[in-house]
């Protein structure tokens, strides 16, 4: 189907009178001054929703880093845990607090019978008690340090039985006229080698 060139013509010159170039021209620029004033709105309503979602966007990070668990803090199983560590601590504590307060009680006791056992012996008299023989605290003493005196039966002293350091048993008698230092001084020597 085609249209003839002169049907066309015919239509332009038929529509000539409905076209006023001057009122279209008029509702063309009342429509692109229209459309302008839309975009520029469009614009600015457009920049302020960017605003408002980033700002929106800033409140929810922070809100999502509020909300989080920070590293510093344990996790919920990991608080249960230390908790339950504490827990057997505390009472592991309690348990030897105990203990030692009962020992402290028990020394305590033990303290006061040793001061009054002391306050007893410091009031009693031990010489009175015991009879002590002078002379064989003496003769002990000597065969301690390894001098062994030979008494005769009248209690005068012999002979000395000397145990040097070696593990030598010598005999010193009393009869040679020495003084007592150079006995003594003998003694010692012996004792010494």
């Amino acid at each position: 189907m085609s249209i003839s060139i002169q049907d066309t013509i015919k239509a332009i010159r038929d529509m000539i009178p409905i076209i006023d170039p001057e009122e279209d021209y008029l509702t063309i620029a009342a429509a692109e001054e229209q459309m302008s004033i839309t975009e520029q709105e469009r614009k600015r309503e457009f920049e302020e929703a960017q605003l408002k979602l980033r700002s929106l966007t800033r409140i929810l990070e922070a809100a999502r880093a509020s909300s989080t668990r920070p590293p510093t803090i344990p996790s919920a199983e990991a608080h249960a845990a230390m908790m339950n560590k504490l827990d057997a601590t505390r009472l592991s504590l309690a348990k030897a607090i105990n203990d030692a307060e009962s020992s402290l009680a028990g020394k305590e006791a033990e303290l006061a019978r040793l001061k009054e056992e002391t306050t007893a012996l410091e009031g009693s008299d031990s010489t009175t008690e015991h009879d002590l023989d002078a002379t064989a605290l003496r003769l002990a003493l000597y065969k301690g340090l390894g001098f062994e005196p030979i008494m005769t039966k009248d209690g005068r002293i012999e002979k000395m039985l000397v145990r040097s350091e070696s593990s030598d048993v010598h005999c010193v008698t009393f009869e040679d006229g020495k003084s007592d230092r150079e006995y003594a001084d003998l003694l010692w020597k012996l004792a010494s080698s």
